[in-house]
């Protein structure tokens, strides 16, 4: 009896259609490669967003840098009358704020209304230059889920027709196969749009922040040009 038992499990085992479970490995790597051309559009936006959010980054922890007393230095200067000494002293910090102090500085003998004029003439182009590349990462975020589903729909596209071609020789598991590989571009895209939308939200805060103490620091300024001599 115990014979027979073990010549059915031999049996069963060698069986050409017997159930064996195998274990595959997917790397990274690997899943990405399977989403064709697609995936070189969305690679390149990979780079891009990376690129422009640490560079921004950096570029506006860099202009929030401001000396504290840098204001309080160029009133005593203006109220000493060395004009000269407090746009030395605004040429010196090189930031955003200290640039339309010292332009400010540069208009005093003028109308009030001009210099906040010319102010805010130079606040508005520093905001510009704040601003570079976020555009591009609003798009991004945009573009790249989208074409994700592009690189999805042909690859389903691709399937379906190589299935209706191959008639009763195709698998399921020739056909789960087209469409996990499919789906990866549009989990790609996702991923990268995902990124750059946080990105540019998080940038923008940023430089809301320092808009803000600049709005703040040229109010201060102008009511220092009106305190009585």
């Amino acid at each position: 009896m115990l014979q027979n038992i073990l010549l059915l499990q031999e049996t069963v085992q060698s069986a050409p259609g017997s159930a064996q479970v195998t274990e595959e490995k997917l790397s990274i790597l690997s899943l990405l490669l399977t989403g064709g051309w697609i995936m070189i559009p969305l690679a390149a936006f990979a780079v891009v967003v990376i690129y422009l959010f640490f560079e921004r980054y950096f570029s506006i922890t860099k202009a929030s840098k401001d000396d504290p007393r840098l204001l309080e230095a160029i009133k005593i200067a203006i109220k000493e009358g060395d004009i000269d000494k407090a746009k030395e002293l605004g040429s010196k910090a090189n930031t955003p704020v200290s640039r339309m102090i010292e332009k400010g500085v540069s208009r005093i003998g003028n109308p009030l209304r001009e210099i906040s004029a010319s102010i805010e003439n130079v606040g508005n182009l520093e905001i510009y230059r704040l601003e570079k590349g976020l555009a591009t990462l609003a798009t991004i975020s945009g573009a790249a889920p989208m074409i994700g589903f592009l690189g999805t729909v042909t690859g389903m596209i691709k399937a379906f027709f190589e299935l209706a071609n191959s008639g009763n020789n195709t698998s399921p598991s020739d056909l789960a196969g087209g469409i996990y590989e499919a789906l990866v571009t549009t989990a790609f895209g996702l991923a990268i749009g995902i990124v750059a939308y946080v990105g540019y939200n998080y940038l923008t805060s940023m430089i809301e922040k320092l808009v803000f103490r600049m709005e703040a620091t040229s109010l201060e300024f102008i009511d220092i040009l009106q305190e009585p001599a």
